[in-house]
């Protein structure tokens, strides 16, 4: 993947002021994170991990420049030591994750970070911040897949994406959870996902008539005719693509879909639906977009709209209904000893942890166990190595892997996950070792 990291100083200040009390105080022992999700959100049932491919692409290249070691300097707040310290900076630990596209449950670490801790620690807004965005923009996405089965669907949120990274890695994530493709050209040059395209209402407002632009876009477009027909009146754009439909043939190119993008989506879809069979266009599509999400593409298909498609944009890329996941990246070892935050409400499990997840016997998950990584328990290990001492493992499941892993969990998912409202949690059994070590360092601080 083409990098599309940023400067180094993008972290939060008390990073650097945590590292140089650390250096002060000589601790540089080895330290243990962990990433974790605490809660679902209202109506969700699982979440869908994202964002590894970046993180580790940001442990690889994360520096600091000349230029932005003088900004420090000039500030005041930072001595030579701990200065000298970012020059040369660079990432020497290992990581476990789960895989992207990986369905996981609350309180399951989907990655674990053992380096020394001034780099552990140094890491944690970064990986935060690239892990949140897109497993939220991944679990959204997920539930648009399971509404729509056999359908196409399109990532249309770049214009109303909260700037251009969210909007790439927003398509990443929407491609790892199902989506076929996005309107995103940058996102198909550096992720190889497919871009998808049709036309403004402006293409048609600038022609004085309605047919011919049709007609101009569609031998502009041989190749990829989807016409845009709600401009004026929608089903009058439906007649007048029907009679077009023949010229066109004799020139060698097919109408592939017509798209609308306003109204009443099953009523418009169901008249021109039959417009399009009375006129002999039978294999021709219809692709809905406008303010859709997973709810609304339910209502739309449950009211037997024949939609073969749909381009779902603002709603997913920021995930509208739940813009936010409960989550954190926690210390749980340090120099060898389990660590342990006992906050109200916002209590870890500690030390170094494994979950394993087992099936029922059509292959559906059953349950999951979280444990200490020292314990072992039969089923499937869901944390896997993917770097060791700052370098990546020799296989890395790539973009197409995601994929088809994310399809395979959402199909072994238990029936009433799949609801888009909220159902029964999925179990997860804390292990004895792990209460147990929850204790004793309780017993130990307290």
């Amino acid at each position: 993947m083409r990098s599309t990291q940023v400067s180094g100083l993008l972290t939060d200040l008390y990073q650097f002021t945590m590292l140089q009390g650390y250096l002060e105080s000589h601790m540089d022992e080895v330290a243990v994170y962990e990433f974790f999700v605490r809660k679902l959100p209202p109506r969700r049932n699982f979440l869908v991990a994202a964002g590894l491919e970046s993180v580790l692409d940001y442990l690889l290249t994360v520096r600091f420049a000349p230029d932005e070691i003088r900004f420090l300097e000039k500030t005041g707040r930072f001595n030579r030591r701990f200065l000298d310290y970012l020059e040369n900076f660079s990432f020497s630990g290992d990581v476990y994750a789960m895989p992207e596209g990986r369905v996981f449950f609350p309180d399951e670490p989907i990655l674990r970070i053992t380096a020394p801790i001034l780099e552990a620690q140094l890491i944690e807004t970064r990986i935060i911040n690239l892990l949140h965005y897109q497993t939220l923009v991944a679990s959204k996405a997920a539930r648009v897949v399971l509404a729509a089965p056999n359908r196409l669907l399109v990532d249309f949120g770049l214009r109303r994406a909260h700037g251009a990274e969210a909007a790439l890695l927003g398509a990443r994530a929407a491609f790892i959870a199902g989506f076929h493709g996005s309107s995103n050209v940058l996102a198909e040059h550096l992720f190889g996902i497919p871009s998808y395209g049709t036309m403004a209402h402006s293409f048609i407002q600038a022609h004085d008539d309605e047919a011919a632009a049709f007609e101009h876009f569609a031998h502009a477009q041989p190749g990829n005719v989807v016409l845009l027909i709600d401009t004026y009146d929608t089903e009058a754009a439906a007649e007048k693509v029907v009679r077009l439909a023949p010229r066109l043939k004799a020139a060698g190119i097919a109408i592939r879909a017509v798209r609308i993008d306003s109204g009443d989506l099953a009523d418009h879809a169901k008249k021109v639906r039959r417009i399009l069979d009375a006129g002999g266009l039978k294999d021709t599509g219809i692709f809905a977009s406008g303010n859709l999400d997973e709810y609304e593409i339910q209502r739309l298909l449950a009211q037997d709209a024949p939609i073969t498609g749909f381009g779902v944009g603002t709603r997913m890329l920021t995930s509208s209904d739940a813009p936010y996941l409960d989550c954190a990246y926690k210390l749980m070892e340090y120099a060898g000893h389990a660590r342990r935050k006992r906050s109200e409400g916002k209590a870890t499990w500690p030390g170094r942890k494994q979950v394993y997840r087992t099936y029922d016997g059509e292959g559906r998950m059953a349950g999951d166990t979280l444990c200490l990584d020292s314990e072992g328990y039969t089923g499937e290990p869901l944390l896997q190595m993917v770097m060791k001492e700052g370098k990546r493992t020799a296989h890395l499941p790539g973009l197409a892997e995601a994929r088809k892993l994310c399809a395979q969990d959402l199909l072994r998912l238990p029936e009433a996950l799949k609801s888009l409202d909220g159902a029964p949690p999925y179990p997860v059994t804390v292990s004895r070792g792990l209460k147990e070590m929850a204790a004793a360092v309780d017993e130990h601080r307290a």
